[in-house]
């Protein structure tokens, strides 16, 4: 009798053991409530005559220069980061998310890309020209020709139909006042970025 007790017990240990293996994989959880959609960019480019990150001003924006910008929209806010490197020295720009990709001409861009749309253009009302509802990156160069800066919209985010798809690098700081709100100067740079989540 005790033979078969020792026998009984390794035989039904076994049978639990490859039931459990047999079956299906747990279903996979899904995302609490709480938790938000995100998606984020990261584009780095050399300033030149074609590719991801144009120059329009070498003397300003020198070929062999670089930029990075990175971004996270979710579903709520959007955030930018713009990095350069070997640009003019020690020099303020203006810099802005635009509506368009970069393009052989300056102006390809088009126009800042903005939350709420002026329906006037050029738009240089600081009711819609204004960092709040354009995104304005205006950085300061070191010695080096070295800068960053970072935006948050905390009131928005870019969606899958309405995104920047570039940021432009202007010739000098981003005018506040009526009459000129949202210019920088001319486009020095350009770098294709698509916002787009």
């Amino acid at each position: 009798m005790l033979s078969t007790r020792l026998l009984v017990l390794p035989v039904l240990a076994a049978t639990a053991l490859l039931a459990g293996c047999g079956s299906s994989p747990a279903a996979p959880s899904s995302p609490s409530a709480s938790s938000s959609a995100s998606s984020a960019v990261d584009v780095t480019g050399t300033f030149g005559t074609q590719g991801v990150a144009l120059t329009y001003d070498p003397e300003l924006v020198p070929e062999g220069a670089t930029a990075r910008v990175t971004g996270e929209t979710t579903d709520a806010t959007s955030t930018i980061t713009l990095a350069v490197t070997g640009l003019a020295p020690n020099r303020t720009y203006g810099a802005h998310a635009h509506q368009k990709a970069c393009g052989p001409a300056a102006a390809d861009s088009g126009p800042h890309f903005q939350h709420a749309a002026d329906p006037v253009t050029p738009s240089v009302d600081p009711a819609f020209a204004n960092p709040a509802n354009e995104v304005w990156l205006d950085f300061t160069t070191d010695a080096s020709g070295a800068g960053s800066v970072t935006a948050t919209q905390a009131e928005w985010a870019f969606t899958p139909d309405r995104a920047a798809q570039s940021v432009v690098v202007h010739e000098k700081a981003t005018a506040t006042e009526a009459g000129k709100a949202g210019t920088a100067g001319d486009r020095v740079g350009c770098v294709t970025v698509d916002f787009a989540p």
